[in-house]
């Protein structure tokens, strides 16, 4: 047990800076990830759907924070942020964008076989072999970063 370890909470290392080799090729991974959607003609609001749901899933706040932020600068619309964890209940998202979304979700989520599958039949209908891939390599990263950031308890900083 760690000398840190007490009937009170806990203080929290970085993992990112406590680990930067790693944490360094995580980014290099990401990178590559985002390249990889470019090349799939993947368009950037839909990455950052990718990321915004994955962290709405996991409850990373801080991935909800900064992706929030590189969403509206992609030019995704404050109305289909706010209803992005209801995206199955509104007509605001294209076909496209629904399955890469149910895609993303059974990626966060991979022990649901019946929704995985439902996923996978979806994405096969508006997606290409390119995008199906680059949709689960962003949900992969997405979640790798929300872990990074939850165990380290990275804070929400309140913007200026």
């Amino acid at each position: 047990m760690s000398s840190h370890a007490t009937g009170t909470a806990t203080q929290r290392i970085f993992i990112d800076k406590q680990s930067p080799k790693a944490y360094h090729a995580l980014v290099q991974t990401s990178e590559a990830v985002r390249a990889t959607a470019a090349d799939a003609r993947l368009d950037r609001t839909v990455v950052e759907l990718i990321n915004l749901r994955v962290s709405q899933i996991n409850g990373c706040a801080y991935c909800l924070n900064v992706h929030t932020r590189a969403a509206l600068r992609a030019g995704e619309t404050a109305q289909r942020l706010g209803v992005l964890a209801a995206w199955r209940d509104t007509e605001l998202f294209t076909p496209a964008e629904r399955a890469a979304l149910a895609l993303a979700e059974a990626t966060t989520e991979p022990t649901d076989a019946a929704a995985q599958e439902t996923a996978w039949t979806g994405a096969r209908d508006v997606l290409t072999d390119d995008q199906i891939s680059a949709v689960i390599w962003v949900a992969i990263t997405i979640n790798a970063f929300n872990r990074v950031s939850i165990m380290s308890k990275h804070p929400v900083r309140t913007e200026r």
